[in-house]
């Protein structure tokens, strides 16, 4: 059997394919794409493997979007980190899928059912899960004071949130900083627990931000960013589990 694996996480993808083979040495992971371009253009370009395995939020987009760019001729299984609402939009459409971590015997189940009722793409109507798994619930931009004026602050800019003497600040991947109206409480309900993660009583950090994570003293985590902080970033004890099994996706 020959799989391709649409995954932007490479520890992610690196699991699934260890998973793969221990099920069946046979089978052959062709490729590991991490894009909707990119899926779009290999699924242009080379015949159509037996089985594809899509993450659901991929690098440049959610991998839905692949459907409304090429046909896909190939058996599908969705892979998800999602909550149970998503996955219960999965089972009302009968649409494959395995949920991160992927455990090895589901892995199993769901190869087993495509070896015996092959199938062609999802045909069901994918807008739901669209609208489930689209950041549209989350806010994408804050109102924030420059100067004597207002302006808009894109979410994505966002590298951390940093919070002193009840204060709230946003700090940019360009260096700016700026006060909202928000504490970091209010921030966990409004921007995506995918993209942000809270470390600390004083700081939430974005996943593209990290650069590196070391052991620190008491249990501690130690978070170096991409751009220069005026606060360490420690991940405190009580909250290491919940990081490492936010990074795994």
């Amino acid at each position: 059997m020959k799989i391709l694996l649409i995954e932007d996480e490479q520890p992610a993808a690196r699991q699934l394919t260890r998973l793969i083979h221990e099920y069946d040495p046979s089978f052959v992971v062709v490729d590991t794409l991490d894009s909707v371009e990119g899926a779009v253009s290999w699924l242009k370009t080379f015949p159509a493997p037996d089985l594809i395995f899509m993450d659901i939020q991929i690098a440049d987009g959610l991998s839905f979007d692949i459907f409304t760019r090429i046909s896909v001729e190939s058996p599908v299984v969705f892979t998800t980190a999602f909550d149970q609402y998503a996955v219960q939009a999965f089972k009302v459409n009968a649409i494959d899928y395995l949920l991160k971590p992927i455990d090895p015997a589901d892995l199993g189940k769901a190869i087993d059912k495509i070896r015996k009722q092959p199938s062609t793409a999802p045909s069901a109507d994918l807008s739901e899960l669209i609208r489930l798994f689209r950041k549209d619930n989350f806010k994408d931009r804050f109102l924030v004071k420059s100067g004597n004026n207002l302006g808009l602050l894109q979410t994505e800019d966002i590298a951390y949130f940093l919070s002193n003497e009840g204060l709230t600040q946003a700090f940019t991947y360009n260096g700016k900083k700026y006060f909202i109206e928000h504490t970091l409480e209010e921030l966990e309900t409004l921007i995506n627990p995918r993209d942000f993660f809270r470390i600390s009583r004083n700081m939430t950090v974005h996943l593209k931000s990290i650069v590196r994570i070391s052991p620190h003293f008491n249990g501690r985590l130690k978070l170096d960013l991409n751009i220069s902080s005026e606060a360490e970033a420690f991940v405190s004890r009580n909250r290491v589990g919940d990081f490492k099994v936010w990074l795994g996706g």
